[in-house]
């Protein structure tokens, strides 16, 4: 390759990951006009300095040397920043953006090694007419929700892991320490297939609310192939229907009933019944009254609500209100009494479960995870070599020996770590 062509190459990747030269030189214990010569062409670059390049940069070698032009259209990233600028503006964030795309794309290099279909993501549910009012959107999304549950066979139960089912489903899924204003985004790239990044300083349940948002996206908004879901736009038609998705699809309505029948509430206060008689023929009525009060939905409940939802306490609420089991003026009283409601769950060692957030370290596990799962079938199939093995453990941090551990036993041949 003409190292002119391959400066080039190498000044496109470094500025799609917002990275400066001095930045480069510093990381590679170089003189920064090291870095300047490179990418003018006017120096070679050896392997070795190839090599951490492709380290730094979460690119692959062969995207370097490959033919054909380096197009920044195709770069993921450059897609993503060009969307959202304010992600390279927090250097954390922007970290966590660039080691969770490089994942995706190592995701989709060794699934196609172990032969796996292309990652073509769930049934797209688009429709050519956009709703055009907060009803349409409402219905829409409740209507979806329902769809993809019975897609999945879930009934309405409900869903214990909201983003391992996403992974499931061909969706890279993720939490990144977005801008506190963005809750979320959906990705669709060529290079790395789909993916969901919703924002790991959230609490869990407004998290798992994220998730389930983004999943909408996925599934009626593919064509936008970049949605991020922020304050800013939170009034757009197509917000509003992926925030009704998520909440029936995590709260089904049937699933909602049952759950406050186990509390022994949610009947109406008077049941009228008619009764066949088959003495007369003919028939009874009757009327059956629930004891004084016994109906009526406190901050207690809808706190058992989001726990067994796994959603927030806000969520829970606003979606019983939606389906008519507490009033307006009930909603603003119970509204009120939120921290009471989590000091109740936290009385019973349950606010963990919906109010807290997760520690900080774990904000890529569920993606680790499957790629970590990906690196070694690949090694079981031979596919891989062990210094591959080792090159992905420092891009999933995990200590090299331990992973190729783990790699040798999956082959039947374990050694120690």
């Amino acid at each position: 390759m003409e190292a002119k062509d391959l400066g080039r190459r190498l000044r496109t990747v470094r500025k799609a990951r917002g990275l400066s030269q001095r930045a480069v030189a510093d990381a590679l214990d170089l003189p920064r006009t090291a870095v300047t010569q490179w990418e003018a062409g006017n120096r070679s670059v050896s392997t070795l300095e190839l090599t951490r390049l492709s380290q730094l940069y979460v690119h692959p070698v062969s995207d370097f040397l490959r033919e054909g032009a380096l197009d920044e259209n195709g770069d993921a990233l450059v897609a993503l920043y060009r969307m959202a600028p304010e992600l390279e503006q927090n250097p954390s964030t922007h970290e966590q953006v660039v080691r969770c795309v490089g994942l995706c794309r190592e995701g989709v290099r060794l699934g196609r090694l172990l032969g796996a279909d292309s990652r073509l993501g769930p049934p797209s549910y688009e429709t050519r007419v956009l709703p055009r009012t907060s009803g349409e959107a409402v219905a829409q999304g409740e209507q979806t929700a329902e769809q993809e549950r019975r897609r999945l066979g879930i009934g309405h139960a409900p869903i214990t892991d909201v983003s391992e089912l996403i992974a499931s489903q061909g969706i890279w899924a993720s939490g990144v320490e977005l801008p506190n204003r963005m809750s979320g985004l959906f990705l669709k790239h060529p290079s790395i297939g789909l993916a969901i990044l919703v924002n790991s300083s959230h609490p869990r349940g407004r998290k798992r609310f994220s998730y389930a948002h983004e999943y909408a996206h996925a599934l009626l908004d593919r064509g936008r192939n970049i949605t991020i879901s922020s304050a800013d736009n939170a009034s757009e038609m197509v917000e509003r229907r992926a925030n009704a998705f998520a909440a029936a699809f995590l709260m089904p309505r049937n699933g909602l009933h049952e759950a406050l029948r186990s509390l022994d509430k949610g009947r109406p206060s008077r049941q009228e019944q008619t009764v066949f008689d088959v003495a007369t023929g003919g028939h009874i009525e009757t009327e059956l009254r629930s004891a004084a009060h016994s109906q009526r939905i406190t901050y207690k409940d809808i706190a058992i609500l989001a726990h067994h939802f796994g959603v927030s306490y806000q969520a829970a609420l606003y979606r019983s209100k939606s389906l008519r089991h507490i009033s307006h003026p009930e909603s603003r009283e119970i509204l009120g009494q939120e921290d009471i409601g989590y000091e109740y769950l936290k009385a019973l060692g349950m606010f963990i479960e919906v109010g807290e957030c997760e520690q900080r370290h774990h904000w890529d596990r569920e993606l680790r995870s499957e790629i970590a799962h990906l690196a070694i079938e690949a090694y079981r199939r031979e596919e891989i070599s062990r210094g591959r093995v080792l090159e992905l453990s420092k891009t999933l941090r995990i200590d090299g020996g331990i992973l190729l551990h783990l790699a040798e036993a999956a082959r039947g041949r374990g050694s120690a770590p």
